[in-house]
């Protein structure tokens, strides 16, 4: 067994024996900057007592040079993953021993986002690091004990270049000459004050010439304390010109007053910095003091629409919501991995909705976060919110749509069944119980049923304990115009027995009238549903509705059927309500019907064309405009594909053209265009125009994101020479133009192409995180499937090399990029026996002990393609 994969029980065991006291990590950083030194020197002390003689320490560095236990030398023992130590004082009190282990050695820097990481920005050269340890990759930096329980109070120690800003979690408290390199640079040794009692996933360095924006945040507590927290935000040099740091800064002092009244718990890290760095994996991690952000998704350097901003404001607050949630108070294993997510995703949703300009954040979560829930929660790997985590390998899976969206949707559902006061202060009451330690389920469980006085245990084995989702489905019988009977009905079964399943929904039925040209809501029923079938009895009576919305104001978590007199109202009405949430529901409620095959693909297309130029809310566009986007090139079935296509393409320029210059709107269609045309000969003909300046479109700035998606869409149809490629990365100065361009040269419908960025992606280990995904979304171009259906086989022989030689992120990104998919039903076969689900199907057979991990993928390849031929068939 490899000692990579920390199992839970092994993690246990040591969390019986072991309390850990402090941490010294020191890292010398001082050449960091030369990308031909590979490692770099590290050095952990770390006292903890034990009531073991052996344990181990988590260490992932390729060399140990020295270990010693309590004053003494020992023999290294380590087998590249772990350092056993042996001979550790125990206490014969029961208690345990006092221990010092010091463990000297030299870690790798990464070039897959997972430890520390070091980027070279091609605009400038200049050379940056952070860490990211999430969720057992602060062993690839220094020895510790990497699982969440056991916290310790962390002394980091940094020596690195003087012109550069040396972050970790704490305030800085010396900073003393480390002398001079050969080269003249002069170097630095900087100590940063001890944490709070912290897990080691949550700690966190960050150095380079960042550029920095200061500012202090000062507020109180209800007890009339005063705390003053120091602010910034940092990001690379090159990027300052796009750096909208004072707003960013606006931000996280509006999430500060927030959850300062509503938690009642001061802000406990001493500082916060917000770093936005590159080739990050994720979108943002809640380091305490030092939160690190993707600068590719949150520093804009082209065009961002309101939707962008509003979900970077999202993330900052979401990562906020953390520093209790997850940082004050840990989850002790990754089975509680949602107690944390799922909180700070719903949270992050609330004090967007309630601290900032972006008051509608609920729109956007039911539109993209529940659609991501949606999805992960019908694929055969689906699992309870309160998943089974019998290692780290599984942990890493699991940060998935259950566990964040899903989970959020519930906690919304909770909070609607026990209230939102009752809810604040069970979480009041948890923060102060359990601060500085870890807790689970059953704690935070006990804290909202002390608050609300409600029995929580049925609730929590209903939805928190069983998988799947249900589907809900108004039906009424009318009499002379009026209602004689409103049924609601659900049907839902739990994944992981297939026995049926009735959970508890809190949740509104909106009714609904023409009236002239708008639908408005003419009775708001909140109710709970608690049985299969429930009677709406206050209905009765009311004039038969033209639309009936289950779940409106979207309270809880279900697929939500529409009636056909419904549906037909919401064809020729939907953009007519006003309400964006409302509408987000409605929208949530077609796709889900046109992914399980009861709304043909070709009515979806039509839905968006119809009523998507008429949508206000420019996330909801986005996000329909994308769906439609799939189901024209997935779901759609081949023989009338082409038509679909044209027509939908055609009604994107035509919104194009006759939107608001400048507009988020405007944008959102000319990256549609951008994308689907990549598929179409005569709009990549209007395509070239915009690109060359033939035709221009008042208000739309060609940026360099736009400029690219433009280009990789007409080399995706070989209709631009490599030659303009290079000639454009040359003139584009951002850092991503790299990245674009590799993602173009890969787009080119030729096998030969193809075949190079299969044999690249699969044995170029060496590749960073951002150029798998760049090589592998250049393959993956649709309407290429038949360019690569001779590497299917290849593709499978080569899945369990591809997981062993790499990280588990750059192994996963390589998997999933070169899954064939963009395939077609054949005239008369089912979707079961087209050959890459009997493919896929055949390889896990073959492989019943394949790393869980990886099995996992392809469970939910194969499943997707599946759905997608399934819809082919879908005829309405």
């Amino acid at each position: 067994m490899s000692t990579r994969n920390l199992l839970r029980r092994e993690a246990q065991h040591r969390s019986e024996h072991l309390r850990i006291a402090t941490y010294e990590v020191e890292l010398d950083l001082s050449g960091a900057d030369d990308l031909a030194q590979p490692t770099f020197p590290t050095r952990t002390t770390v006292t903890f007592t034990s009531t073991t003689p052996e344990t181990f320490l988590d260490f992932l560095g390729p060399v140990v040079r020295r270990v010693e236990v309590n004053g003494t030398d020992v023999e290294v023992e380590h087998d590249g993953n772990r350092v056993q130590l042996r001979g550790l004082l125990v206490g014969g009190d029961g208690v345990g021993g006092d221990n010092v282990v010091t463990v000297e050695g030299e870690s790798a820097y990464s070039r897959s986002g997972e430890g520390l990481h070091r980027y070279r920005d091609p605009v400038d050269d200049e050379v940056y690091l952070y860490t990211h340890f999430e969720p057992t990759d602060s062993r690839r930096v220094f020895a510790g004990f990497d699982q969440p329980d056991l916290k310790g109070r962390f002394t980091v120690v940094l020596t690195g270049r003087a012109d550069w800003e040396l972050l970790a979690n704490q305030p800085v408290v010396s900073r003393d000459s480390a002398g001079t390199r050969a080269d003249g640079v002069e170097l630095v040794r900087q100590v940063h004050a001890p944490t709070p009692p912290l897990s080691t996933y949550i700690t966190c360095v960050a150095a380079g010439r960042y550029h920095r924006v200061d500012d202090v945040w000062r507020g109180g507590g209800r007890d009339g304390s005063s705390l003053e927290v120091p602010l910034a935000a940092l990001c690379r040099r090159s990027l300052v010109g796009s750096f909208d740091g004072e707003r960013i800064l606006d931000t996280t002092r509006r999430g500060l007053d927030f959850f300062h009244e509503h938690y009642d718990f001061p802000y406990p890290w001493g500082k916060y910095d917000s770093v936005f760095v590159p080739e990050y994996n994720l979108g943002a991690m809640e380091n305490p003091g030092l939160v690190t952000f993707r600068d590719a998704g949150y520093v804009f350097q082209s065009a961002a629409t309101r939707s962008q901003h509003e979900t970077r404001s999202n993330t900052i607050l979401h990562e906020m919501a953390h520093m209790w949630f997850g940082d004050l108070v840990t989850p002790r294993w990754w089975d509680d991995l949602w107690l944390k997510e799922s909180f700070a995703d719903y949270m992050g949703t609330e004090a967007n909705a309630r601290a900032t300009e972006f008051t509608d954040a609920w729109t956007p979560f039911c539109a993209r976060r529940k659609a991501w829930a949606y999805l992960q929660d019908q694929l055969p790997t689906t699992h309870p919110v309160v998943a089974d985590i019998p290692d780290v390998e599984a942990a890493k899976q699991n940060f998935d749509g259950i566990t964040y969206a899903k989970g959020a949707s519930v906690l919304k559902q909770l909070v609607a069944y026990v209230g939102k006061e009752a809810f604040f202060a069970g979480a009041r009451s948890y923060f102060r119980d359990h601060a500085y330690s870890s807790a689970g389920l059953v704690d935070l469980l006990a804290a909202l049923e002390a608050a609300s006085g409600r029995d929580l245990g049925g609730w929590s084995r209903l939805w928190l304990r069983t998988a799947g989702i249900g589907t809900l489905t108004p039906q009424y019988v009318e009499r002379d115009g009026v209602v004689e009977r409103l049924v609601l009905r659900q049907e839902a079964v739990d994944a992981m027995t297939g026995e049926p399943v009735t959970r508890p929904h809190r949740l509104v039925v909106g009714l609904y009238a023409l009236q002239g040209d708008s639908l408005q809501r003419t009775s708001r029923i909140e109710l709970d549903l608690v049985t299969d079938e429930h009677e709406v009895t206050e209905a009765v009576g009311l004039p038969v509705p033209d639309l009936v919305v289950v779940n409106d104001d979207d309270l809880t978590y279900a697929k939500v059927r529409l009636d056909d007199r419904s549906l037909a109202t919401v064809r020729g009405h939907l953009s007519s309500i006003s309400s964006s949430l409302t509408r987000a529901v409605l929208w949530s409620a077609l796709w889900n019907s046109c992914r399980d095959g009861e709304l043909p693909a070709e009515d979806y297309v039509r839905l968006v064309l119809d009523h998507g130029p008429r949508e206000e809310d420019v996330a909801l566009l986005a996000t329909v405009t994308a769906n439609a986007q799939t189901a024209v090139e997935a779901y759609a079935p081949p023989a009338s594909r082409p038509s679909t296509r044209e027509a939908f393409l055609d009604g994107v320029v035509r919104e194009l053209e006759a939107a608001e210059p400048g507009s988020g709107a405007q944008l959102v269609w000319a990256r549609v265009l951008a994308s689907g045309s990549a598929t179409s000969p005569r709009h990549a003909d209007h395509v070239r125009s915009l690109l060359e300046g033939h035709v221009e479109i008042e208000g739309l700035a060609l940026d360099p994101e736009l400029r690219w998606a433009f280009l990789q869409s007409l080399a995706a149809q070989d209709r631009v020479a490599p030659s303009q490629l290079d000639a454009e990365m040359q003139q584009d100065r951002t850092s991503l133009a790299p990245v674009r361009h590799r993602a173009a040269l890969a787009s080119y419908p030729r096998a030969e192409i193809k075949r190079e960025a299969f044999r690249t992606v699969v044995e170029d280990t060496g590749l960073t995180n951002d150029l798998v995904t760049a090589w592998t979304t250049g393959y993956a171009q649709p309407g290429h499937a038949s360019l690569t259906a001779d590497l299917v086989p290849a593709y499978f022989a080569a899945l369990e090399g591809i997981w062993d030689s790499r990280s588990q992120e750059l192994a996963s990104r390589a998997v999933l990029g070169l899954f064939p998919r963009g395939v077609d039903l054949d005239p008369g076969q089912e979707p079961e026996a087209h050959p890459v689900p009997v493919a896929a199907q055949a390889w896990l057979d073959e492989h019943p002990s394949a790393p869980g991990g990886l099995r996992r993928l392809v469970i939910e390849q194969r499943d997707h393609v599946l759905r997608a031929l399934r819809a082919q068939t879908c005829r309405g």
